[in-house]
């Protein structure tokens, strides 16, 4: 899998994940899928950033090392390939309002410590990823029109199919390790 499909699909995953994309109305251009693209990797970027921060649990921290590299991998790729197809970023409702949600989700994890913060990453982590896999299939790829954009939104989509059962494993073992400390 190429390092531009892993970073277009992780900058979308955090798009889907804050339920923007649910929303009815017109399907977003290709320049828009871009923007909301490049806005939510930078969204996931800092919340996994955020996670570093504040957990001392080595598997929150290790899915949280494989989003910072993996959306800073897509950053990148998804600024080459905009670049190659002569396509400017579109600013767009969705992208404002990832930035919005994005702002008040960081503040509710950054308020938790401890077993709290990791449980709520992880429970967010699986929400987003279910989201983003949901926008993938029914907004971004049917709504590209550059070949090109839509193979590589088809093959992030497997991608992140395998980060969302990544988090799900997360949050049960998290689970697992809470509900063994209270025996």
């Amino acid at each position: 899998m190429s390092r531009l499909s892993i970073a277009l699909l992780g900058t979308c995953l955090c798009l889907a994940s804050q339920g923007v994309l649910a929303q009815q109305g017109p399907r977003p251009t290709d320049p828009q899928i871009a923007h909301i693209a490049y806005t939510a990797g930078e969204i996931d970027i800092k919340a996994a950033e955020l996670a570093l921060k504040h957990s001392k649990n080595k598997e929150v921290r290790t899915f949280a090392n494989d989003m910072v590299r993996d959306h800073t991998a897509v950053n990148e790729k998804a600024l080459a390939l905009v670049k190659k197809l002569n396509v400017k970023p579109e600013d767009n409702d969705t992208s404002r309002s990832l930035v919005q949600q994005a702002d008040a989700k960081r503040k509710e994890l950054e308020g938790l410590k401890g077993a709290a913060f990791d449980k709520a990453y992880a429970q967010n982590e699986v929400a987003f990823h279910q989201q983003v896999n949901g926008a993938l299939q029914n907004t971004l790829i049917p709504s590209a029109t550059n070949g090109e954009l839509k193979d590589l939104l088809s093959t992030g989509l497997k991608i992140f199919q395998g980060h969302e059962q990544h988090a799900e494993h997360l949050v049960h073992d998290l689970a697992t390790r809470s509900g063994a400390a209270l025996q």
